[in-house]
């Protein structure tokens, strides 16, 4: 049966008890409080699936919102698996563009004005004529200043003392009443410029709908039921534009997870998610707490670092319960420097990809895009693929808008009897694709990757919809309108900003060390609670390998060492939380062990036994097997790796042949019996 004859019983058949509350709960209000990996968007396109089988939905009165163009396209991808068509799921923002560019000629009249893409030049600009002086850096903090106080909502003149009244910072160089000024001189730049941002299209739109009672009535008759995922995230602007589309009607499905908010810089607020159930006496709130995509050593982690944060500045917490087998423990690693750190990872990862493990399902999350350097050097030293997210858009790609002209040539006259994947790789290899990837990194490997990028999702689009050329020209066009970019092969490179919503099967994050984790920048309890929450969403974008590491300097020097960061104390193996009196033992790990950096005696002991059976076995002294002072070193960093052991001063490369994998056996057989 395909799935567009899917009953009503069949739909609910893939979901748990909890996912199928949810899709069950057809009317409004609906709050869903949904973990990581707990299969959040299962349950609310089930939802919509449900609705429209049984009657409830019109497809065409649906109007689901996320955050990202991603999220919104991976939403339509189900609805259409599960035959649902007609509903929209869009962005925030390219569901209001669309409204917009719809009732501006009529109210308003004429074509809406042009829309800036970055708010850069006009932000300089705006400097200039007050007589500010600004670089570069300068104009990305005042850009993201405007932003802020746009999706808050708050005026020029009402600026200076909002920000005051929680105690935002303003940008580095300036004061707030020299941003309030810039503010008012932003607006009379785009308006001179005849232009707006992103911003203003939320803004305009609530305006008319609040000046043109017959637009509202029109878009209210349209869409009468609304999903809003992420709704942790949502700004007050977001939040004006949602209530003008929902009217007095309470037919709204909200989703998020307080404990994954990490966009407060922007504006965004867990304050409507938080409070949903209080302003909806009559909400129907439903918890999902089951992971399905860590495993339950990830999960354990996850939770740890949560319930071992002050109560103070902190959410409420979804404690999660895996669904997955048990798997492998997590590691942790710590290096002398940076380019020790991304050293040894890219190794492992080499390690990994002949092992059968595909690069598309690993990753290296760090907190800044500088930290990116060095790993993008290392793997490229070790010959592996990696694309950085975050980097040039998909879509904007030469390579790729001239595979699309030419798919659109051959769509023309295409033979419908040919496979879409035959159609597609014919166009790719006159462009000189072909299946074997160029060899190291460069342009070449980037520009094949994405032209592979294009054939893998054409058998995809085969396989699931046995779909024709021009339905894989449609797909594209729709992924372009809204940056919806393919999965292109390759170790994903990314801030965990930028991993938020995405999963790998393994997982490096690197650079936990105090000043980047958390940032230097937070100094405020709520923004060091953000942080905390930051580290908690890259924990969570592990399915089944997670390495948690940091070095002790940037370059090893020893003037500027570095520490771990505080929120793995108590989570790190020999580490007990600062904040709670646990008689020196780990809160997470339950062990009275002793903290990274120092000796431990119990398995230094183990290795001088082993060292001495070494010496009695050859009939040498002990010193030329390892002198003490070496297994005091291995004991103190207690190294996970060939590639960790090797930088234990004196260890040598010799020794690491000789003795490394006993080594390594010992430590791990140590650590698994003091942490389990």
């Amino acid at each position: 049966m395909s799935n567009s004859m899917l009953s009503p019983d069949q739909i609910l058949e893939a979901l748990d008890p909890e996912q199928r509350e949810v899709a069950q709960a057809l009317t409004g209000p609906v709050c869903v409080l949904a973990g990581a990996g707990t299969g959040k968007t299962r349950a609310i396109t089930h939802r919509i699936a449900y609705g429209v089988r049984t009657g409830v939905y019109v497809p065409t009165s649906v109007l689901a919102v996320t955050f990202t163009a991603r999220a919104a396209g991976e939403m339509r991808t189900r609805l259409r698996e599960l035959g649902v068509v007609g509903v929209q799921a869009r962005t925030f923002h390219a569901a209001a563009l669309k409204q917009l560019s719809y009732f501006w000629p009529k109210v308003i009249g004429g074509a809406p004005p042009r829309i800036m893409e970055h708010k850069s030049q006009a932000v300089a600009e705006a400097a200039r004529r007050l007589g500010l002086e600004v670089d570069r850096v300068a104009v990305r903090d005042l850009a993201t200043e405007v932003e802020w106080a746009k999706v808050s909502m708050i005026t020029p003149e009402q600026y200076e003392q909002a920000a005051l009244a929680i105690d935002r910072p303003a940008p580095v160089g300036f004061d707030h009443r020299s941003v309030a000024r810039l503010l008012t001189s932003y607006e009379e730049v785009k308006e001179m410029r005849s232009v707006i941002d992103f911003e203003d299209v939320l803004l305009l739109l609530g305006g008319i709908f609040q000046e043109h009672p017959q637009v509202a009535r029109e878009v209210r008759d349209q869409y009468r039921r609304f999903v809003v995922d992420e709704y942790q995230d949502v700004s007050p602007l977001q939040q004006f534009v949602l209530e003008q589309w929902l009217g007095e009607r309470r037919e709204l499905c909200v989703v998020g997870d307080p404990s994954q908010t990490i966009y407060s810089f922007t504006g965004a607020t867990p304050y409507h998610l938080l409070s949903f159930a209080k302003k909806h006496r009559e909400a129907q709130v439903i918890r999902l707490v089951r992971d399905y995509r860590s495993t339950p050593q990830i999960v354990a982690l996850a939770n740890g670092l949560l319930v071992s944060a002050p109560k103070k500045a902190s959410f409420p917490v979804l404690e999660l319960v895996s669904q997955r087998e048990s798997g492998k423990q997590v590691t942790f690693a710590q290096y002398s420097d940076d380019a020790a750190e991304a050293a040894s990872i890219a190794a492992r990862i080499k390690r990994k990809l002949a092992g059968g493990t595909k690069a598309g399902d690993i990753a290296i999350l760090y907190r800044t895009n500088a930290q990116s350097e060095a790993f993008e050097n290392a793997l490229s030293d070790a010959g592996v693929s990696y694309l950085v997210r975050g980097g040039d858009r998909f879509f904007a790609r030469k390579d790729v808008r001239d595979t699309m002209i030419l798919l659109r040539g051959a769509a023309r006259g295409a033979d419908p009897e040919v496979p879409l994947s035959q159609h597609v790789s014919g166009v790719l290899s006159s462009l000189g694709w072909s299946s074997t990837a160029p060899s190291g990194r460069g342009a070449a490997r980037e520009r094949w990757d994405a032209l592979n990028a294009l054939l893998n999702m054409a058998i995809e689009l085969e396989q699931k919809f046995n779909s024709t050329l021009s339905d894989f020209i449609a797909d594209l066009d729709d992924r372009a309108r809204n940056q919806h970019a393919p999965a292109v092969d390759g170790v994903t490179l990314a801030s965990l900003h930028a991993a938020k919503g995405l999963e790998w099967d393994v997982v490096f994050l690197a650079g936990l060390s105090e000043g980047l984790m958390p940032i230097s920048l937070a100094e405020t309890e709520e923004a060091v609670a953000e942080e905390r929450r930051l580290l908690y969403v890259g924990i969570t974008r592990a399915k089944l390998e997670l390495e948690l590491s940091y070095s002790q300097s940037r370059n090893g020097s020893a003037r500027s060492p570095r520490s771990m960061s505080r929120f793995l104390k108590g989570i790190w193996p020999n580490t007990s939380a600062p904040h709670t009196q646990h008689g020196g033992k780990s809160r997470f790990l339950g062990r009275d062990i002793p903290m990274p950096g120092d000796l431990d005696e119990k398995l230094y002991a183990e290795l001088v036994r082993w060292r001495d059976e070494q010496a009695r076995i050859a009939e040498v002294t002990k010193s030329s097997v390892m002198p003490n002072a070496i297994l005091q070193r291995v004991a103190t960093l207690r190294p996970a790796s060939i590639e960790q052991l090797l930088t234990v001063k004196s260890v040598g490369q010799d020794r690491a042949s000789r003795w490394g994998e006993e080594i390594l056996e010992l430590v791990r057989g140590h650590m698994e019996k003091n942490f389990q």
